[in-house]
């Protein structure tokens, strides 16, 4: 693996031990910087895992949903060791992201369900159904007031509110926002990654079909193309925005475009482009400290119970 150092999935009294911080540690830590010490390189995942979507916790402890069944594996990025959490439902688990509580947002595919997982515990907290079978919900963006999934099936977005205490929404609360202005829907697979501009006023979706950024207003769901100066973002996945800067993963491509944006999202331009050789199909990204973690999709190669797959750095 070229001198990479490979981290087999391990299930280990540390990772017990790292999972079980409270949640009054993990929320007074966000934020802050990780405290020293190193990351591996590539973190394997148990075969057949077949991942999607990937976030961490401020702790460094990296949650992956698998497509195959739901289940939810967790790995402590300064180890590589890892367990599954939770036994997933039959239900894909695309995109996700965890909260200052420890729950994880999951998107649920082409089942059209949202759930919410106590990632302490392993137990589901709550399940939405957000469309029909057959939509498929791919991604989730938390902001300070709740949780924004994507439908690729559909021109809409979905809105769970949350509470100032944390309270999780019921059902007849979640929000179905329409995307209107300059999107238009085109072949098959449409809203995919989903980020938050710097200035916490707006969304910025990618559209698969096209490789077009769009800028939504959360408030009407009118949509306006990002000027980007003529770069298109063929294959783009999912996004990730620290400070002004906006990592696009294009998946196929093997690459991560890293676009500097204006606060408002409205304009920007392509300053590098990342790749890596460990690359196959990343999909999704999260940061930890100056690392970026991405998990293989390996989309290209049929998925079988002994299939391998991991999670690769690289630097940001």
């Amino acid at each position: 693996m070229s001198g990479r150092i490979v981290a087999r999935s391990l299930t280990t009294i540390a990772l017990a031990g790292l999972l079980a911080v409270s949640t009054a540690t993990a929320a007074g830590a966000a934020g802050s910087p990780p405290g020293g010490g190193s990351v591996e390189d590539l973190i394997a995942l148990p075969d057949g895992f077949q991942p999607e979507g990937i976030t961490i916790d401020p702790r460094g402890v990296a949650y992956l949903g698998s497509l195959a069944d739901g289940d939810i594996y967790a790995a402590d990025l300064r180890t590589g060791d890892g367990r599954i959490i939770s036994e997933g439902p039959g239900i894909p688990a695309a995109g996700l992201k965890v909260d200052r509580q420890g729950r994880l947002f999951i998107s649920g595919g082409p089942t059209g369900i949202a759930r919410v997982v106590d990632s302490a515990t392993g137990d589901e907290l709550a399940s939405y159904q957000l469309a029909p079978a057959g939509a498929f919900i791919n991604d989730v963006v938390l902001t300070r007031d709740g949780a924004w999934f994507t439908n690729s099936t559909a021109p809409e977005l979905y809105f769970l509110p949350i509470s100032p205490s944390g309270e999780l929404p019921d059902p007849s609360e979640v929000v179905k926002l329409p995307i209107t202005g300059e999107w238009q829907q085109q072949g098959v697979f449409n809203a995919n990654g989903i980020a938050e501009t710097t200035d916490g006023k707006a969304l910025l979706v990618i559209q698969s079909s096209t490789g077009t950024l769009f800028r939504i207003d959360p408030a009407t769901g009118v949509a306006t193309a990002v000027d980007l100066g003529g770069t298109s973002l063929q294959f783009g996945d999912g996004l990730l925005v620290l400070g002004r800067t906006l990592y696009v993963v294009q998946n196929r491509l093997n690459q991560i475009a890293v676009i500097r944006l204006d606060a408002q999202g409205t304009s920007g331009s392509l300053v590098d482009v990342l790749t890596d050789e460990d690359f196959d199909v990343p999909t999704t990204v999260a940061a930890y400290g100056s690392s970026l973690f991405l998990p293989n999709a390996r989309f290209g190669t049929p998925p079988t119970p002994d299939t391998e797959y991991d999670v690769v750095r690289v630097g940001r």
